[in-house]
């Protein structure tokens, strides 16, 4: 299935993210294209968790990002939205997190509006939460 909708996330250190993320919360590469002049460096690299993919870069400096004034979390002072992905067994994820790395801030938990639930750092402090709550499903 293709969704319209692709999460770009910047990171300093894109590489640690993309291994990270992989590790701890289940993500696999789909494609990476570092920089031909320093590997280190991320151009563009595509990960997918379910059917859904999510795109990594290093957060360099570049016409494009002064203009849209793009901040990673440490220069933006903390993050700046979060991402909510679906799983089926929220505490063994969590606990996979966890052991990866992963600062767990919340959870797991049962939620008031239905499912269990929890939310976690990554290395470069952006926030992630994993639930069973599908708000696709409909009124709980």
């Amino acid at each position: 299935m293709r969704h319209e909708i692709i999460p770009n996330l910047r990171y300093v250190d894109a590489l640690r993210a993309i291994d990270f993320m992989c590790t701890a919360f289940g993500f696999e590469r789909r494609a990476v294209y570092p920089s031909e002049a320093d590997p280190a460096i991320i151009q563009h690299a595509q990960l997918v968790w379910a059917d859904r993919m999510l795109m990594i870069s290093s957060a360099i400096d570049s016409p494009h990002v002064r203009t849209a004034r793009m901040k990673t979390v440490a220069e933006a002072g903390g993050a700046t939205m979060g991402l909510y992905l679906i799983v089926a067994d929220v505490d063994a994820h969590a606990r996979r997190a966890a052991a990866a790395g992963a600062e767990i801030i919340s959870g797991p938990v049962d939620q008031d509006y239905g499912g269990r639930g929890y939310s976690a750092r990554d290395p470069e402090g952006n926030v992630w939460s994993f639930g069973s709550y599908d708000p696709w499903a409909g009124p709980v």
